[in-house]
């Protein structure tokens, strides 16, 4: 079973939508799935407007038709909205190729942050884009309504997971700055809502982790946080261990995989009351994060949590279940014979056998 998945977010950006896709491809490859992808490398590319970061593929129809030729997949995703996805959308309705794709980002959000582009408009050409498809992957309940309520059909649910052996608690790991130390990982960029965590008034340290276009004028605004730029692997997770509660102040993201490498590093999480944060601690039975639409008050209350609680919990969330689910809405989408019993019968004879 070959999946091409068509991603215009792709190294040597870091991101959530990066590092889901390579967890499940991974993940995948050990229940009998290959994980393709058609992205931005290979093709010249120019970077985006406003966020050099990002880089957008010059394909043309042609190309994009070669590949997907040459690639002889048995199904396609799309899992980004920018030219790869584009192209690869119109080449699949042009060759009636049922294809599945994933809502990862609140692009009208992101978009009207950032330019005077009215969201619903943004909106309607996102259910446009998506409708054409057998299926549109999302990873939470919240999302969901939200996004049947504006238009979009056929919604599949396709949740995250974590590394657990990577993100986990290490008590020799330390920042050597003053307790307790704050911590925020992900891209610098206005969409983030950064500066609402830097704002507050806090005791000990605030540690920022990423790089992005809003980088240098939080440096400058803040003087007192400690940004580390990015990090990756083991860097990353020694980072995440050092601190004591993960603060969360974005107000647009669709989950935050940032959330889990937090809680697994033992970092009780404090967020606002949004989509992302509500959806990935609804199932608590224990108290490991805190929200409050007062983000101050939710980070004081948050360094009173259990981190090992917080470890507890994130260990329910495994990438092999995130890669199951991606599979089987694969397979839903498309509906068909001979790929999906054999796919089935592996699975089957694996969970048999305790695999």
């Amino acid at each position: 079973m070959r999946v091409l998945v068509a991603t215009d977010a792709w190294h040597p950006q870091i991101n959530g939508v990066v590092r889901s896709l390579e967890y499940t491809a991974n993940e995948a490859a050990a229940l009998g799935a290959e994980l393709e992808f058609l992205s931005p490398q290979g093709f010249r590319s120019i970077p985006m407007p406003s966020y050099n970061e990002i880089r957008l593929a010059l394909a043309t129809p042609r190309m994009i038709m070669r590949r997907i030729e040459a690639m002889q997949p048995d199904f396609v995703h799309i899992a980004t909205e920018g030219p790869i996805g584009i192209l690869v959308r119109r080449a699949c309705i042009a060759t009636r190729r049922t294809f599945t794709t994933s809502y990862h980002t609140k692009f009208p959000e992101y978009l009207s942050a950032r330019a005077p582009v009215p969201e619903r408009l943004t909106y309607a050409w996102l259910r446009s884009f998506h409708n054409a498809g057998g299926g549109v992957m999302v990873s939470t309940a919240t999302l969901e309504r939200d996004l049947e309520a504006r238009g979009f059909k056929r919604l599949m649910r396709w949740s995250r997971g974590v590394d657990a052996e990577l993100f986990r608690p290490r008590p020799e790991a330390t920042l050597n700055l003053p307790r307790p130390v704050y911590l925020f990982v992900g891209r610098v960029a206005v969409e983030k809502n950064i500066e609402a965590f830097l704002e507050l008034d806090l005791p000990g340290s605030k540690v920022v982790v990423g790089s992005g276009p809003a980088q240098a004028s939080l440096k400058e605004r803040f003087p007192d946080a400690h940004f580390l730029g990015s990090k990756e692997g083991e860097d990353l997770a020694q980072v995440y261990a050092a601190c004591d509660v993960f603060c969360f102040p974005s107000r647009t993201d669709t989950f935050g995989i940032v959330l889990l490498e937090a809680l697994a590093s033992g970092l009780p999480v404090a967020a606002y009351p949004v989509t992302g944060p509500t959806d990935v601690l609804a199932d608590a039975t224990e108290p490991v994060g805190v929200l409050d639409n007062d983000l101050r008050i939710a980070c004081l209350k948050a360094l009173e949590l259990s981190p090992a609680a917080a470890r507890r919990f994130a260990l329910r969330y495994t990438w092999r279940e995130s890669a199951r689910q991606f599979i089987d809405n694969v397979l839903i989408a498309h509906d068909i014979g001979p790929i999906a019993r054999r796919y089935r019968l592996r699975r089957r004879r694996r969970i048999a056998s305790g695999a």
